[in-house]
């Protein structure tokens, strides 16, 4: 296994842990998760510098899916008010990805980590 199989692997498993913390590991989520991961794997073999980027556009990529059918995904938590979307701060997705209140600017929590950042950041 090389450097873009393991960096495909753990980008799944990082979406794939804030789908779950938010309840939202559905078989459309999951589906959009694999599309992307598939999709990913090219442009990562193709540019092999952008491995940095992969885990935070995975998961922009599943925003983006998700939204037609199921709206927002993930919803802050953290602030009162109606409800607003978290986002993935650098725009590019990487290195370092995180997940960002599009309110208020702060960071929620690393990307795969959005269950142990619970509600209070």
């Amino acid at each position: 296994m090389g450097p873009v199989d393991n960096v495909l692997i753990d980008a799944r498993a990082r979406v794939l842990a804030d789908l779950s913390a938010r309840d939202t590991a559905t078989v459309t989520a999951v589906s959009a998760l694999e599309d992307s991961v598939s999709s990913r794997e090219w442009w990562a073999r193709q540019w092999p510098q952008g491995v940095v980027y992969v885990a935070g556009l995975v998961a922009q990529d599943v925003q983006d899916a998700l939204f037609e059918d199921f709206g927002r995904w993930p919803v802050c938590l953290h602030c009162p008010g109606p409800a607003h979307s978290l986002y993935i701060q650098p725009d590019l997705g990487g290195p370092d990805p995180v997940w960002v209140c599009e309110e208020s600017g702060d960071v929620v929590a690393p990307l795969g980590d959005l269950a142990r950042w619970g509600r209070s950041g």
